[in-house]
């Protein structure tokens, strides 16, 4: 496109223009003794194939759980999906994009928060987004600030809703066999990655779908109840976008 909203391979969307300057950030690799804390990483140490961002997730998770940068058992990392009714959500600092203020509208798109339980400090909350321009992890108020601009007015079709799954979970029951990305005639409309696709622990082939039909009338009111069910639901639960940095605050407090 030629607008404001970049629209990448996954799906159609409206224009929309708005031209905000985005900041550049250096990134560099912290060595093993940092590996807790939110120094940079360099992106390039993760897996990652352009479009394929759950796939990127899932094998994110696993990295950061076998270098020990997450919890062995992934407890504390979280996968969002993020998108809507329409799959049309608009997010800032896209590598994706052609704009100066890498804005791109995607259908649909995956990140991690990692949210570590301290019993002598407050941590706050790290987002890994290997699609952002952005260091990584970077602090998930910076991350929402700067990547999902909630003070920009947006029509109501362009309104985000995240879903949020507990990491051990997804790593256990997702799976994709890829055909999202394949045209009516068959044809990769985006290079697949190059390893086997994923298979959930049940033999499962693909799920995909049940995690990204994202609807606002599965975001509850009461935003305590959905911490505990968060752990239990296979399909986690189901954010607004006020509710968004609030939820994860409660988590960090559970």
């Amino acid at each position: 496109m030629d607008s404001g909203l970049t629209k990448p391979r996954r799906g159609g969307g409206e224009e929309e223009e708005h031209q905000q300057q985005r900041k550049r950030h250096s990134s560099s690799t912290p060595s093993p003794s940092q590996a807790s804390s939110s120094t940079p990483f360099d992106a390039s140490l993760f897996t990652h194939t352009p479009f394929y961002c759950e796939e990127n997730v899932y094998l994110l998770c696993k990295k950061l759980c076998a270098i020990g940068v997450a919890d062995p058992f992934a407890i504390d990392l979280f996968v969002v999906f993020i998108s809507n009714e329409n799959r049309q959500v608009p997010l800032w600092c896209q590598k994706a994009s052609k704009h100066v203020d890498g804005l791109v509208l995607w259908d649909y798109h995956v990140i991690c928060i990692q949210s570590k339980r301290s019993r002598d400090r407050h941590t706050l909350p790290l987002v890994w987004d290997l699609d952002s321009s952005l260091p990584v992890p970077f602090p998930l108020n910076r991350y929402s600030n700067e990547v999902v601009r909630p003070s920009v007015s947006l029509h109501s079709k362009y309104k985000r809703l995240f879903r949020v799954v507990h990491a051990p979970t997804f790593l256990r029951c997702f799976a994709s066999d890829r055909r999202h990305m394949k045209d009516l005639n068959g044809n990769w409309q985006a290079k697949p990655p190059t390893y086997d696709p994923i298979v959930s622990e049940d033999g499962t082939v693909n799920n995909l779908d049940e995690y990204i039909r994202i609807s606002s009338a599965d975001v509850v009111a009461n935003i305590g109840d959905l911490v505990t069910s968060l752990f239990s639901s296979k399909l986690g639960v189901m954010l607004s976008e006020t509710q968004f940095e609030i939820f994860f605050s409660l988590i960090h407090q559970q």
